[in-house]
């Protein structure tokens, strides 16, 4: 048996981009309620040397429309980077996720040995479809959704495994 290549990509991001939506709107609310500054939430990070949460969010969205885009052989959309607020998150989550929705399984017909090319960084990276999904695109994605979730839970937004996995 095969795997999926839009199986294991597409419905797994937007699926996980819909559950860091909803955390946001979560950790949104409690700033609203506790009366907190919301750029608090916004720039916090968990060590001195790792990204904020913007930046955390937008990193996660970049992975999540730039595999499928690359394995089915797209030109990546470029974002701006210049979100701002809880606002500006969410509209880059659902421009992500209307992204996702433009790809079917024929289009990802055969990327699992499609070479991806790409340069993160000063590294250039050249790789099988499925290798650059397993082991780069797919990791680098849920560290960065999963580093936003424990930013704001260590900022005592009140969040759940339940949430995180989008079940609640």
């Amino acid at each position: 048996m095969t795997i999926s290549m839009y199986e294991a990509s597409v419905p797994v991001f937007s699926t996980r981009l819909k559950a860091l939506s909803n955390v946001l709107n979560i950790a949104e609310q409690i700033a609203l309620d506790r009366k907190i500054d919301p750029h608090v939430f916004l720039t916090s990070r968990l060590a001195p040397d790792m990204y904020a949460l913007t930046r955390q969010v937008q990193i996660a969205t970049d992975h999540a429309k730039g595999a499928p885009s690359r394995l089915a052989g797209r030109e990546v959309p470029k974002y701006e980077d210049n979100e701002a607020s809880f606002a500006d998150l969410q509209t880059r989550i659902a421009k992500t996720v209307d992204h996702l929705a433009t790809f079917s399984a024929a289009d990802m017909d055969g990327s699992d040995d499609r070479m991806i090319e790409l340069k993160l960084g000063q590294r250039e990276f050249s790789m099988a479809g499925m290798q650059y999904l397993l082991h780069l695109a797919m990791p680098n994605f849920y560290f960065h959704v999963t580093t936003a979730y424990d930013i704001l839970r260590h900022n005592g937004v009140p969040l759940s495994k339940a949430i995180f996995m989008g079940s609640r």
